[in-house]
């Protein structure tokens, strides 16, 4: 099944009164399709913050959930 036949059988099982936002959503996407958004003054002052606080170091996922005291 294509991508395209999934959406449209996604849809399918979308109530009536609920398609309005499906819609939106594929205008809003169709706006947006294959263009590069720059990053704004937030999306700058988030990543800046983010290299900030990445000291570069890594843990896996084991060593991240011991360290919450999860056990899998």
């Amino acid at each position: 099944m294509s991508n395209k036949e999934r959406v449209i059988q996604l849809i399918d099982d979308v109530p009536e009164s609920k398609l309005m936002f499906v819609i939106h959503m594929l205008e809003t996407m169709k706006a947006y399709a294959g263009e590069a958004i720059e990053p704004d003054e937030w999306d700058l002052n988030m990543i800046s913050a983010a290299k900030q606080e990445n000291d570069g170091e890594t843990l896996t996922f084991d060593e991240v959930a011991e360290e919450l005291g999860i056990t899998l």
